[in-house]
């Protein structure tokens, strides 16, 4: 069975984005590049390891998050995308769209039964 393997990012939605970013920058100290942040995880002794987990603020009428309602979505990492969708799609779990492929990963997403969208990302770390 192919299962999640952490958490790839944190996404919601902005009356205001930039000046929600602001807001961050001034108060928290997180610098946002192009609309987003990206954390690199590193293990418990501070060595660098392979990976990263994104937070990024979208703007309120965005449709990326469709078909879902909230105004978030979680990205979750895995190992095998076409796998797991395939799994999934056998258990009667709702894909929404196609996977999208990019130089940085394939994505894919579903749907939970409260109808939230989940982002699926098999990351190609370097």
């Amino acid at each position: 069975m192919q299962k999640i393997t952490g958490i790839g990012g944190v996404f919601f939605k902005a009356r205001n984005p930039q000046q929600l970013m602001e807001w961050y920058d001034q108060h928290l100290g997180l610098q946002f590049n192009n609309g987003f942040i990206q954390f690199k995880w590193a293990d418990d002794q501070g060595n660098k390891a392979t990976g990263s987990t994104t937070f990024a603020i979208f703007k309120e009428d965005t449709t990326y998050f469709n078909p879902g309602e909230k105004p978030y979505m979680i990205n979750f990492r895995v190992s095998d995308l076409r796998a797991l969708l395939s799994e999934l799609r056998e258990k009667g779990v709702t894909a929404s769209g196609d996977i999208q492929e990019y130089d940085f990963g394939r994505f894919g997403w579903i749907v939970d039964p409260e109808g939230n969208k989940i982002e699926l990302w098999e990351p190609i770390d370097k």
